[in-house]
């Protein structure tokens, strides 16, 4: 397990780095795709709560540390979406397109849903674009688009951060 969490926290590291330093300089893109959330997605999904709250909590870390929002603010939101999709451990299948799409557009609204009740209580968070906006439409797009991609890519790596690889009939 340890082994697997390890591995999972230096993918997350890559994508963070990845989305914060290449994606974001883009200037053609209103907003970048939220890699970072569709890999705490199939990490959750595949090994459980633990490993999502784990994987959820480490890659808001280092969002934290990567960019200019209160510390904290990414570690709780993110453990908070990876406990939440760690509770769907092996009762989705997550080897086609449509379910992941489906997975990766509640998760990417819940986020937004989360942000808007974290700024609520946190006065030193801002709630960023609005819910019903061109930026977090394309946001939606963006991560639905990736989301079995990222998947697909992820699967490579199944054997070294898949804990018990089961099948959903």
């Amino acid at each position: 397990m340890f082994r697997s969490i390890m591995i999972s926290v230096l993918i997350l590291i890559c994508f963070a780095l990845f989305e914060t330093s290449i994606l974001s300089n883009l200037l053609f893109l209103p907003v970048t795709p939220d890699f970072l959330l569709i890999c705490v997605l199939y990490f959750s999904a595949c090994n459980g709560k633990i490993t999502g709250v784990l994987t959820g909590f480490s890659s808001g870390l280092v969002l934290d540390f990567l960019t200019a929002s209160p510390f904290g603010f990414h570690c709780l939101l993110r453990t908070i979406i990876g406990y939440l999709a760690g509770m769907f451990n092996r009762s989705i299948n997550l080897s086609g397109v449509f379910v992941p799409v489906v997975f990766a557009l509640v998760a990417t609204v819940a986020k937004k849903l989360l942000i808007i009740l974290i700024s609520v209580t946190f006065s030193s968070v801002s709630p960023g674009v609005p819910m019903f906006s061109m930026e977090f439409l394309f946001e939606l797009i963006a991560n639905g688009i990736f989301t079995p991609i990222v998947f697909k890519f992820l699967d490579i790596f199944g054997e070294k951060i898949i804990l018990e690889r089961t099948t959903v009939s």
